[in-house]
């Protein structure tokens, strides 16, 4: 048994003398006792709302709870594996027994990145961590270099997306355990790819959260976000909690990166912001190697993403989803919901979207930090043209494929891998996947006829209802075979039209990185220069340190010109009989 790498504020931490420390923030609580199998062990309260006890009597592999003081008795909230039950015993772990294959990994410039966005519970028939190494080496073939996987903290239920954790330090077991994820991080490190684990620090999940119990300070009691009631950021123990869960997952499982769900949300009136405070503790603390921090922020916060030096100074990323939204609006003409703020100017938008990313930014609801810098660097910009928001949130979860033309998708495919920010692609799409990827959960009672009911108002956000449908055709999310519909289906990739998709997205990706990839490694960032051209026609140049990247494409269905281009033609998909969807990409020295 070996120490902790690092004293945590929350939870059980194992000292040098192999003894194990718990740590509980419960205010509400005069008294808390341990329990751990016959053992019980009063914990000793501290200032602040704080209990601690320090015990050789526990070791890795024991349950334990914490009782409170009318003797209802709870899992640890910064426990870090449960016995079973999100309501159940907690675990003692020894995050240091585990023996890495990769230990001298030190990860890969952000350059480098082509991410995958997978889900655990559906990106393989088993649903687990194990079984997904066995579909690492067809991801290393396609030419990924990470995966972000979505939520993996324990949440109520067996099935979900993950977006409703309660325990925010615990894999959740019904994919394996801590071992099998670490596993799984080695396994992908030792094939070049990078994994970022999207984390949520917006909200809990609305079943087995004790801490509104034990500790109602850490909730705002003014504020409120979409899912519920707010985080007290301006408290130290809350603070701490989610600063070290970061450190946790970083530390302990050698995560390359985090994802940031819904930063927006992440509300604070500190002098000195916990999402700065956040990046900047991760940055201060692992220094071993490359760590990559992602942001989805919807008020587009570009000061997030400042430089120190061309190095990132607080946050590597952010999703684009203005990229994506004028795309999906070209693609399949819906323009109700998400998508009616830019469906008037769609090429305009589509066109900053492209050059610079981040568009409209919120100045006004930007109080982190200091000015954004201008400009940025292409790569601090992630594009896509799919993800679990933008497919799950439909009505049926239908693929972007199956919505609208395939040439002009293939030229959509080609501008999200060509265009200098970074791409992103959601699990299946590189094998073109038509299966839905449907919302599920696993709750019981009122809380399920709610989410049930939820499901048409985002559906109406996300393209509506088609056609002759109605909400009683909406599937039943808690529904175990809402589920397994959602499960990607490998035959397919392995069928002649999933691998000549396959080889198209591959030889995308093998040029990205011989050819754009060069160009985001040196030089100042670019100032991109956006033509004029005629509707439906993208039209950008970015001229780099000693080369001019320039893209022409038409998202339309007629005849367009555009720009002249020179230099190398390096891409090209030509519009059929002089009309329709094209795109021509080429590079000069300048």
């Amino acid at each position: 048994m070996t120490p902790s790498p690092t004293r945590r504020t929350w939870g059980p931490s194992i000292t040098e003398d192999g003894s194990v420390r718990f740590r509980l923030w419960a205010p509400a609580e005069d008294t808390v006792t341990l329990i751990a199998g016959e053992q019980e062990i009063a914990m000793h309260a501290q200032a602040d709302g704080w209990h601690e006890v320090e015990t050789d009597l526990v070791r890795p592999g024991s349950a334990y709870l914490y009782r409170l003081q009318d003797n209802t008795e709870i899992a640890d909230p910064a426990s870090h594996a449960q016995l079973a039950e999100i309501e159940g015993p907690s675990l003692v772990v020894d995050h240091e027994s585990y023996v890495w294959r990769t230990s001298g990994w030190k990860g890969r410039p952000w350059e480098d990145a082509v991410i995958y966005e997978l889900h655990i519970g559906t990106f393989t028939p088993q649903g687990t961590f194990r079984s997904a190494i066995e579909r690492l080496p067809h991801l290393h073939d396609i030419g990924i270099t990470a995966i972000e996987i979505m939520p993996v903290a324990h949440f109520a239920g067996t099935r979900g997306w993950g977006y409703d954790g309660v325990l925010h330090y615990a894999p959740h077991p019904a994919y394996g355990t801590p071992d099998d994820l670490k596993a799984l991080v080695d396994a992908a490190h030792g094939h070049g790819i990078m994994v970022l684990l999207d984390v949520v620090y917006n909200h809990f999940g609305p079943v087995g959260n004790m801490l509104h119990r034990i500790a109602p300070p850490f909730f705002h009691p003014e504020r409120h976000t979409p899912w519920g009631a707010a985080l007290a950021f301006e408290r130290e123990a809350v603070r701490r909690y989610f600063i070290d869960n970061a450190l946790h997952w970083l530390i302990d499982y050698r995560f390359d990166g985090l994802r940031f769900d819904a930063t927006e949300e992440i509300i604070d009136d500190s002098e000195n912001h916990v999402l700065l405070e956040m990046a900047t503790t991760i940055r201060q603390t692992v220094t071993d190697r490359q760590v990559h921090l992602v942001v989805e922020d919807q008020t587009k916060r570009k000061s997030l993403l400042n430089r120190d030096s061309g190095d990132a100074g607080y946050y590597t990323a952010g999703w684009n989803d203005v990229f994506h939204h004028t795309l999906h609006i070209i693609a399949t003409r819906e323009e109700s919901g998400h998508y009616a703020r830019y469906s008037e100017d769609t090429d305009d938008v589509l066109r900053r979207a492209t050059a610079r990313g981040f568009v409209a930014e919120d100045r006004e609801g930007d109080g982190t930090g200091p000015l954004p810098q201008k400009p940025l660097p292409q790569q601090v910009n992630i594009n896509f043209l799919q993800n679990h928001d933008q497919i799950g949130n439909r009505a049926f979860g239908e693929r972007l494929p199956t919505l609208t033309d395939p040439v002009l998708h293939r030229v959509m495919s080609a501008l999200l891998f060509l265009a200098p920010p970074v791409p992103m692609l959601f699990m299946g799409e590189e094998f073109g996947e038509s299966r839905p990827f449907l919302f599920f959960a696993d709750f019981d009672g009122e809380l399920a006829e709610a989410t049930r009911a939820g499901r048409i108002d985002e559906a109406k956000k996300f393209g509506g209802l088609p056609e002759g449908k109605t909400a009683d055709d909406l599937p039943d999310p808690n529904d175990e075979t809402t589920f397994l519909a959602s499960k990607l289906d490998w035959e397919h990739a392995a069928s002649p039209e999933g691998r000549r998709h396959s080889e198209f997205v591959r030889s995308l990706v093998r040029l990205r990185q011989d050819k754009i990839r060069p160009l985001l490694m040196v030089g100042e960032a670019p100032e991109p220069r956006i033509l004029a051209a005629e509707a439906g026609i993208l039209a950008i140049d970015w001229r780099f340190a000693e080369q001019t990247l320039s893209i022409r494409a038409n998202l339309t269905h007629g005849t367009g010109t555009w720009p002249p281009l020179s230099g190398e033609t390096i891409f090209e998909i030509p519009a059929v009989n002089g009309a329709g969807p094209s795109i021509a990409i080429s590079i000069r020295q300048t």
